[in-house]
């Protein structure tokens, strides 16, 4: 007799699609999370009529097609997600409007004329979200194949963007999939926020699926049928389990999992420190890129109050700094107070009045934050997902397709409910 059907570990977006779908297609589902809020990398922070996004800052109208396929299902309209309407600017001595949008072609956006030449054609061609290994890029680094063009293509603008939106090294990651998600989900204009923050898609399917939170998965033990889930001195017994964390977590879940991909899918730490503002700053962009030639502590600078209105009381203001991955290592074990004074210090060059405006600061530390696609990852993904749906523990997450984007979460969060939906009933039963 076991305890329940089917167990997912983890109520991130992927994690709770395919309990979901699971309760859909007629099987039971529960959901343990470790922490006490549902969201995973898309959880929101609500302080003092401030509406903090911790992790995700963003979601794509283009090429998010099973997000708003489930959205709909759900009864989330569009409104929910309006478009954003701003640019994101590239810092080179001052901000250049146009990053990633073909206006940038004639602006520069802070690439030189050579430069702007090479990033359109380089772009051009199709690549897969789902089977990036696919590209005919191969398993080049970011910085390999920029080497072949003007310098400003890497330092101005594929540095700063893997950089400061994923917290990417470009000499480790892998450029098949990063050029295959920007172009999958066009200019920075038509991106959307959550008008009620970015939780929304994961507290709308945690109203429709069985989710208990503050429980801490041990283990996962797999040597038999049925799987035993392990949190301190209890066991609950599964007929399936579905590991919806991130890859290093979900490897040290389960010790014996035998698969080189898991062992070669890192993730990347991601620090930010939110500025709560007596007065709104910036504009007309509402994110700001940092080279690492121009800066080398801040990376990214998110005016969350220009992003969607509501993130701050009117009259205010909300900023937020995201780390360089450089000091990261340094920042993660650092206080709260010197990890805001650094970065504060670091971003006034770049928003002029920024430390007089702060009024509080809240710090936030994301450990597993982004996959990682290195080339070793990028070389083992497909013979990962072909095995999968083949025992009793199966996998979700984005980085499934080694893409650092919430519809990557979606889509494999719906095929792992396929694939245990789909198993013959005297499987099910044992």
């Amino acid at each position: 007799m076991t305890d329940v059907d089917v167990a997912v570990v983890g109520a991130g977006v992927a994690g709770l699609t395919t309990a979901y779908r699971l309760g859909r297609s007629g099987r039971e589902a529960r959901v343990f999370e470790a922490a006490d809020v549902v969201g995973g990398r898309m959880t929101t922070l609500r302080e003092d009529g401030y509406l903090i996004d911790t992790c995700a800052e963003q979601m794509a109208e283009r090429g998010y097609e099973a997000t708003w396929r489930l959205l709909a299902e759900l009864g989330v309209d569009d409104a929910a997600a309006p478009r954003i309407g701003r640019g994101i600017a590239m810092w080179r001595g001052r901000a250049r409007s146009g990053v990633a949008q073909p206006r940038g072609l004639l602006t520069g956006a802070g690439l030189s004329l050579r430069a702007r030449l090479d990033a359109a054609r380089v772009i051009r061609g199709s690549f897969d979200t789902e089977r990036p290994e696919a590209s005919r890029l191969g398993e080049a680094t970011v910085a390999e194949f920029a080497a072949p063009h003007h310098p400003d293509l890497l330092d101005y603008l594929l540095q700063p963007v893997v950089s400061g939106f994923f917290g990417w090294d470009p000499a480790r990651s892998a450029a098949a999939p990063l050029l295959a998600l920007l172009t999958a989900v066009g200019p920075p204009p038509t991106w959307r926020a959550y008008r009620d923050g970015m939780d929304t898609l994961a507290r709308a399917l945690a109203a429709k699926t069985d989710v208990s939170t503050g429980f801490r998965v041990d283990q996962v033990v797999d040597d038999g049928s049925p799987a035993r889930i392990l949190s301190g001195t209890r066991e609950i017994t599964a007929r399936a389990v579905v590991l919806a964390v991130p890859a290093p977590v979900a490897a040290r879940l389960r010790p014996r999992h035998g698969s080189d991909f898991l062992d070669a899918c890192s993730f990347t730490p991601v620090v930010k420190a939110h500025l709560l503002l007596d007065r709104p700053l910036g504009g007309p962009d509402y994110a700001l890129v940092v080279p690492t030639a121009e800066n080398g502590t801040v990376s990214t600078v998110i005016f969350d109050h220009l992003k969607h209105p509501g993130r701050a009381p009117e009259g205010r203001g909300l900023v937020t700094l995201m780390a360089h991955p450089a000091v990261v290592p340094d920042l993660l074990d650092a206080s709260d107070e010197d990890v805001a004074s650094r970065l504060a210090g670091a971003a006034e060059p770049l928003v002029p009045g920024l430390n007089a405006a702060t009024h509080r600061s809240i710090v936030r530390r994301v450990r597993h934050a982004a996959p990682e696609a290195t080339p070793r990852a990028l070389a083992l993904r497909a013979s990962f997902e072909a095995g999968l749906g083949r025992g009793v523990v199966d996998y979700a997450g984005d980085w499934v397709f080694l893409s650092p984007c919430s519809e990557a979460a979606v889509r494999s969060g719906i095929r792992a409910a396929r694939r245990l939906a789909t198993r013959p009933a005297e499987e099910r039963a044992r």
